[in-house]
Formats: structure tokens, C-alpha cells, sequence
């Protein structure tokens, strides 16, 4: 694995990790609700669905995580694997509910994806 694909792939599987703190434990609070621009009745009411959301970016997190530890082939088919899965996610996510998750999720997958396949 190249030193820049392991460390893109780390950072993406950081950020995953923080959106499952975000979306499974911070929704109702101030950065919750910041991100997802909702009062405090709708925070509440989204609760459940927001913390499912974030379980799965914490699957996320952990398959890159185990791509990272993983011995070869198995830890890079493991990246490949789950950076493709975080494109995928970010742009539907981009496409159905904003934006924004084209460049904050899409966008580093991306990246990482294409460092994985160049290292080889």
C-alpha cells in the first residue's frame, strides 16, 4: 500500500468515524443540528433515523480500518471495496439530500479510491 493511499484512506475512515459520533450520539445537540440545519422538535423527531445513518458510516469507518490492517490481497480488495462504497453513498447522498455531500464524502472517497487502484 502507498504511504498517500493509506493516508487518504485513514482520513476518510476518520471522518466516517466522526459522522457516526455526529449522527448517533450529537444529533439533538448544537453540531447536530448545525449539520443538519433542523430545529430542536425536528432534531428529536429524526433522532432514530439520524443514529441508523450513522451506524452505517460507522461500517464504513470500520471496513476502511480493516482495509488498513488487513495483510494484502485482502486489505486492499478491502479498500477498494469499502472507498468505493463511500462514493457511492456521498453521491446519492449528494443527489437526494444535499449538495455539500458530493464534496465532504464523495470527493475524499473519490480520492482515496483512485490512490488505492494507483498504488496497486
Amino acid at each position: 500500500m502507498g504511504i498517500v493511499a493509506g493516508i487518504l484512506v485513514a482520513a476518510v475512515a476518520l471522518l466516517h468515524a466522526y459522522i457516526l459520533v455526529l449522527e448517533m450520539f450529537l444529533w439533538q445537540g448544537p453540531k447536530g443540528r448545525e449539520l443538519s440545519g433542523f430545529d430542536a422538535d425536528m432534531a428529536k423527531d429524526t433522532a432514530a433515523l439520524a443514529a441508523n445513518q450513522g451506524l452505517y458510516n460507522g461500517f464504513l469507518a470500520a471496513g476502511l480500518v480493516w482495509g488498513l490492517i488487513a495483510s494484502d490481497p485482502v486489505g486492499h480488495d478491502a479498500q477498494i471495496f469499502f472507498t468505493s462504497c463511500v462514493v457511492v453513498a456521498g453521491i446519492y447522498g449528494g443527489a437526494t439530500a444535499n449538495r455539500r455531500i458530493w464534496l465532504v464524502q464523495a470527493l475524499p472517497g473519490a480520492l482515496a479510491l483512485a490512490a488505492v487502484l494507483i498504488a496497486g
